[in-house]
């Protein structure tokens, strides 16, 4: 008998890096993760699939792009800076946000996958 994965919560505005594989393992694809870290950091290991846009250009790129309904999880280096990109694309208008916390550490120890120069495969 094959295990049938449940359909995973709605997006929260401070998810675990759980709540995201929980989505992803799914199958679910209606989501986009945006890494708002600077490029050199982005370039040395992201979340498999993670779009870049840097703090400075945040806003711009995520309206050039992003629908204003989609999911979106976003990570920087630290949680605070999450959390001021977070609040950046709410005022722009974006109403499903989320805090991914604990960035690419948490997903490490998550057993996420992660691309880049020093990534390895989950």
């Amino acid at each position: 008998m094959s295990r049938i994965n449940p359909i995973p919560r709605p997006i929260k505005a401070r998810s675990s890096v759980y709540d995201l594989k929980k989505r992803l393992d799914w199958g679910e694809p209606a989501l986009t993760i945006v890494d708002v870290r600077a490029r050199e950091d982005y370039n040395s290991m992201r979340i498999s699939g993670a779009i870049p846009m840097p703090m400075a250009d945040l806003v711009s790129l995520a309206v050039a792009s992003l629908e204003v309904e989609r999911d979106i999880y976003v990570y920087g280096n630290t949680d605070e800076q999450s959390a001021e990109a977070a609040d950046l694309l709410r005022e722009a208008g974006y109403k499903n946000i989320a805090v991914l916390v604990g960035g690419v550490p948490a997903w490490q120890v998550a057993s996420g996958a992660t691309e880049g120069a020093y990534a390895t495969a989950a």
